[in-house]
C-alpha cells in the first residue's frame, strides 16, 4: 500500500526528470557551434509501479531517467569518413597539380618558347654569316640558356617532390598523434562507463579525432564488449592493420629509401612501415586520403616503370636476364643506375645493368645483383624496376622532359657531328650532360671511352663505347664546355674547302625546329605544348573532382547533422516543454502540500 506522502515522491521524480531535461537541453544549446558535438537526448520511462493489493491494481510511482544518450548514426559516420577520405585524396591532388601546372606553364610563356626561339633566331643569323665569332657566341649562350631553363624546370619539379616527401612525414606524425589521443580517450571513456554512465562528450572528442584521421587515410573503426561489464574495446584499422586497439597503439614510422625507384628521384624518399616492420602502401588501390595523394604525386609514373620476364633463375645467381620489357627505348628509360629490382615477390638490389638491342630492335636487360638470389624462380617470372603507380606524378613529368631532351639533343648532335668547325675538327657533339658527382661531361654520341659509366648501349654487331643518352637528363643538360669556351667549334658546313661561310649544317640544324617526325606529337615545340595541355587537362580534372567531392562531403555532412546535429528550433521547443513539465511537477507538490496541511493541521482528533 502506498504511503500517505506518496504524492510528494511522485512530484519530486517529475521535478528531477524535468530538471535533467532542462540541463541537457541547455548543454545542447551551449554547444550548438562546437565542432564534433553530438546532440544528447534524455531517455525517461515510468518508474516501477507499486502493488496496492486493491481492486484497482498497481499504482504508478512517477518517472525515472535511465540514460542520456547521443543521437548518432553509425551508417552516416561510416559514409562521412569514407567520403572524407576521398575528399582528402582529390583535394591534395589538386593542390600539387596546380604547382606542377604553374611551373610547366612557363613553357608557353617566357620559358621554353622564348629560349628556344632565341637559340634558333641566333642560328638564323649564323646561317647568314657562319664565320662571325660574335654570332657563334650568341648561339652558344642562347643554347645554354635553353639548357638552364630545363635545369631550372627540373629543380622546380624536384622541389614539389621534396615538398610531398616532407608532408608525408608530417602526415604520419599526425596519424601517430591522433592514435595516441584516441587511446587516451578510450581509457577515460571506460573509466566513466564502467560505473554505468555514458561518456557522451568524451565519445564526441574521439569521433572528431577519427573524422580528422579519415581525411588523411581511410580507416575502419569498431567497438566491442570486453570481459568486464561496462568496459568496451575500440579498434581503428588502416588497410586491415590495427592502428589502435583500445589502449594500445601500433605506430607508423617513416624510413628513407636506400635505393631510388626512378633515376630523377631525390635521395632518401620515405616509405612507411608499421612498428612490426610490415610496409604500408598508401598508393594501393584499397587506400584513399591525402596521404595516398602525396605518394601518387611524389612517385606517380603512369605505370611507365620497367617490367619484363626473366629466364629461369637458379638460387645463388647474381645476373638476371630480362626480355619482353615494357620500355624499349633508351630515351624512355628512367630507371636508376643502381636501384631496387623486384623478382616475383622478392626484392633485390642491383649495382649495374646492361642493355642489348638485337637486329629486330628487341631489348634485353642484364642486371648485376648486389647479392645472390635467395630462391629458384620459374621461366617467365615477372621482373620490375621502380614503382608501379597509376598516376601522372613528378616522375612521369620528369620522364617526359628527359625524353624530349634526349631525343632533341641526339638529333641536334647527329647533324652537328656531320660538319666541321673553323679548325676543321669533325664529329663534335654540341649538347651533352655531366656527372653530378665528378662534374665530368659525358661523351654523348662519340666512340671514345672518355667517361666510364655502368651503362653501355650494345647493338647486335658492335659495342658503342660512349655514354648512352640514357645518362642525359633535364638536370645535367648543357652545352659542351669546350664549345662554350671556343665557339669556333660550332660546325656550320660539311666542307670548309668551300669557304668558312658555308652553312649547309646550320640549315639542317634550323630544319630540326620544324621536324614533324622527331616526336609522335610532331615537332619539338608540339611535344612540349602537348605535355602542357596534358597537365592543364589533368589539373582541370583534379579541380572538378575536388569540388565535386567537397559538395558530396557537404551533402553527407548535412545528412549526418540531420541526425546528430543540434537544431536551435528543436532545442527551443524542448526548453519550453521541459519548463512546463517542471512547473506542473512543482504544482503537484504544491497541491500535495495543501492536502497534507489539511490532513495534519485541520483533521486532528
Amino acid at each position: 500500500m502506498a504511503s500517505t506522502f506518496f504524492g510528494l515522491t511522485i512530484g519530486t521524480s517529475g521535478l528531477f526528470a524535468s530538471k535533467t531535461g532542462l540541463n541537457t537541453t541547455a548543454h545542447n544549446i551551449s554547444n550548438i557551434e562546437t565542432e564534433g558535438y553530438t546532440k544528447q537526448n534524455v531517455n525517461q520511462t515510468a518508474d516501477r509501479a507499486l502493488a496496492t493489493h486493491n481492486t484497482y491494481g498497481m499504482l504508478g510511482t512517477g518517472v525515472k531517467v535511465h540514460s542520456i544518450e547521443q543521437s548518432r548514426s553509425q551508417y552516416y559516420d561510416e559514409k562521412y569518413r569514407s567520403t572524407n577520405a576521398e575528399n582528402g585524396l582529390y583535394g591534395e591532388r589538386y593542390y600539387f597539380m596546380k604547382e606542377v601546372e604553374s611551373y610547366l606553364n612557363e613553357i608557353q610563356l617566357e620559358g621554353f618558347t622564348t629560349s628556344f626561339d632565341n637559340m634558333y633566331n641566333s642560328l638564323q643569323e649564323l646561317s647568314k654569316d657562319a664565320s662571325s665569332l660574335t654570332v657563334r657566341t650568341q648561339v652558344t649562350n642562347y643554347a645554354q640558356s635553353l639548357c638552364e631553363y630545363f635545369n631550372s624546370l627540373y629543380t622546380n619539379l624536384q622541389s614539389i617532390q621534396d615538398e610531398c616527401n616532407y608532408e608525408i612525414k608530417n602526415q604520419v606524425q599526425k596519424v601517430n598523434s591522433i592514435a595516441d589521443q584516441i587511446a587516451t580517450i578510450n581509457k577515460q571513456i571506460n573509466t566513466v562507463e564502467v560505473g554505468g554512465e555514458n561518456a557522451n562528450d568524451l565519445r564526441d572528442q574521439r569521433n572528431l579525432l577519427v573524422d580528422q584521421l579519415s581525411e588523411i587515410i581511410n580507416v575502419d573503426v569498431s567497438e566491442r564488449e570486453l570481459g568486464t561489464e561496462g568496459l568496451k574495446g575500440f579498434t581503428v584499422k588502416i588497410d586491415g592493420n590495427t592502428l589502435v586497439d583500445t589502449y594500445e597503439v601500433n605506430k607508423l614510422t617513416c624510413i628513407p629509401r636506400e635505393d631510388k625507384r626512378n633515376m630523377c628521384d631525390l635521395d632518401g624518399l620515405y616509405d612507411i612501415f608499421w612498428h612490426n616492420s610490415d610496409q604500408l602502401h598508401p598508393s594501393s588501390g584499397t587506400m584513399s586520403g591525402s596521404l595516398k595523394a602525396l605518394f601518387e604525386v611524389r612517385d606517380g609514373n603512369n605505370f611507365e616503370d620497367l617490367r619484363g620476364e626473366a629466364d629461369e633463375i637458379i638460387q645463388g645467381e647474381t645476373q638476371i636476364r630480362v626480355t619482353g620489357t615494357s620500355i624499349n627505348s633508351v630515351h624512355d628509360l628512367n630507371i636508376p643506375t643502381q636501384g631496387a629490382l623486384t623478382i616475383g615477390n622478392g626484392l633485390y638490389t642491383y649495382t649495374s645493368f646492361e642493355v642489348t638491342v638485337d637486329d629486330e630492335g628487341k631489348y634485353e636487360y642484364v642486371f648485376q645483383l648486389a647479392e645472390p638470389t635467395r630462391r629458384n624462380y620459374d621461366q617467365g617470372v615477372t621482373v620490375s624496376v621502380g614503382s608501379h603507380v597509376d598516376y601522372k606524378g613528378i616522375p612521369y613529368y620528369m620522364a617526359q622532359l628527359n625524353q624530349f631532351i634526349r631525343t632533341f639533343a641526339e638529333q641536334f648532335n647527329n647533324v652537328h657531328r656531320q660538319g666541321q668547325s673553323l679548325d676543321q675538327e669533325t664529329d663534335i657533339s654540341f649538347f651533352t650532360g655531366y656527372n653530378a658527382v665528378t662534374g665530368e661531361e659525358y661523351a654523348l654520341g662519340t666512340f671514345n671511352n672518355t667517361v666510364n659509366t655502368d651503362v653501355t648501349l650494345i647493338t647486335s654487331d658492335t659495342t658503342i663505347e660512349d655514354t648512352s643518352y640514357y645518362m642525359l637528363t633535364a638536370q645535367n643538360f648543357r652545352v659542351r664546355q669546350a664549345v662554350m669556351d671556343s665557339p669556333s667549334m660550332i660546325a656550320t658546313t660539311t666542307n670548309l674547302v668551300d669557304g668558312v661561310s658555308g652553312n649547309d649544317i646550320v640549315e639542317k640544324l634550323i630544319a630540326l625546329k620544324g621536324d614533324v617526325n622527331m616526336f609522335k606529337q610532331g615537332d619539338p615545340a608540339s611535344f612540349l605544348r602537348t605535355m602542357v595541355a596534358e597537365v592543364g587537362i589533368d589539373t582541370k580534372a583534379s579541380k572538378d573532382t575536388s569540388e565535386s567531392q567537397k559538395n558530396i562531403l557537404k551533402s553527407v555532412s548535412n545528412q549526418r547533422l540531420s541526425v546528430s546535429g543540434v537544431d536551435k528550433d528543436e532545442e527551443a521547443m524542448s526548453l519550453v516543454r521541459y519548463q512546463e513539465a517542471y512547473s506542473l511537477s512543482a504544482k503537484v507538490i504544491s497541491v500535495m502540500q495543501e492536502i497534507y496541511d489539511k490532513l495534519i493541521n485541520e483533521t486532528g482528533v
